[in-house]
């Protein structure tokens, strides 16, 4: 008996789903790509779309590029700059921080980027200090020497409620954590990614579990606990020393504005070693030659 013919029906069927699985990618790329140009009016609604913080970055990048471009249309939404420097979201306040640099003019930038340097978040208070230098302001000259230090990871000193699993019944915030996972020292780590889970008393969305991320992108340098050790809140469990583009971009700004007791900072940078990169290290001894030039010295 010969074997019955798959039908029409499943064809379309199978050559439907087959489309999908071809087409979700290309969503999904074209809702998070930030190159994709949007219109006046995406950008005026993505300006004010609460719900996707990454809408909010993608309209802020291109009005930072129509700024670049000296399109006089980007200053209507100067006010949007000025009011997402206070969005609860992080990565906002960090791409507005850059954007308002691009303009000098822009009214009330200045004064909404001095503001910015007491964020607390390092890396808005960064760029925040980055751009106020395209000011001519170097106010933000302690906020730009940190971004050349290495970050630091530290167990949170408050949030801890209700029974632990698997510990004993927590009622003070004080009580320590047991360590669940970590990354492996010299792992390349973006903002955000996770250094370290630790398992604590529950919290209010019930897991028992927080991840503790990096505040900067680069390289995961020491590690002090390990899988079982039991740590406090306050404890500094990791340091990560900062990436590249962020020691480059703030040996730049130091070229500027940077003092005599700024070298001690940017000499580490200098060292022909493989963690620096040549440009990193052209740019450290750069620096260095600029600010004794100010100096006299």
């Amino acid at each position: 008996m010969s074997k019955p013919g798959t039908s029409r029906a499943q064809k379309l069927l199978f050559f439907f789903t087959a489309w999908l699985i071809c087409l979700m990618p290309f969503l999904f790329w074209w809702n998070t790509w930030f190159g994709r140009k949007l219109t006046d009016q995406q950008l005026t609604e993505y300006l004010h779309d609460t719900k996707k913080p990454r809408h909010i970055q993608q309209a802020l990048v291109q009005v930072g590029e129509r700024i670049t471009r000296h399109d006089a249309t980007a200053k209507q939404w100067y006010p949007d700059l000025i009011r997402l420097a206070a969005d609860p979201v992080e990565e906002v306040r960090n791409t507005d921080a850059w954007v308002m640099g691009q303009d000098t003019t822009g009214a009330g930038f200045h004064e909404t980027l001095l503001k910015t340097l007491n964020d607390p978040s390092q890396m808005v208070r960064g760029n925040a200090a980055l751009s106020l230098v395209r000011f001519g302001d170097a106010t933000g000259r302690p906020q730009i020497l940190a971004l050349l230090q290495p970050a630091q990871v530290t167990v949170p000193t408050s949030g801890l409620i209700g029974p632990a699993t698997p510990y004993e019944s927590w009622s003070d915030p004080g009580r320590s954590a047991g360590v669940m996972d970590t990354a492996a020292i010299g792992t390349t780590i973006r903002e955000g990614g996770v250094v370290a889970k630790i398992s604590t008393a529950i919290f209010a969305d019930g897991t028992g579990i927080i991840e503790l991320r990096s505040p900067i992108t680069g390289r995961l340098r020491t590690l002090s606990a390990q899988p079982g050790k039991t740590v406090h809140p306050g404890d500094v469990i990791a340091t990560i020393d900062p990436g590249t583009e962020q020691v480059w971009e703030a040996l730049r700004a130091l070229y500027l504005i940077g003092q005599l007791d700024d070298l001690p900072a940017i000499r580490p940078y200098q060292r022909d070693v493989p963690d620096v990169s040549n440009d990193v290290r052209r740019q450290a001894l750069e620096t260095e030659q600029a600010i004794r030039k100010r100096a006299g010295s």
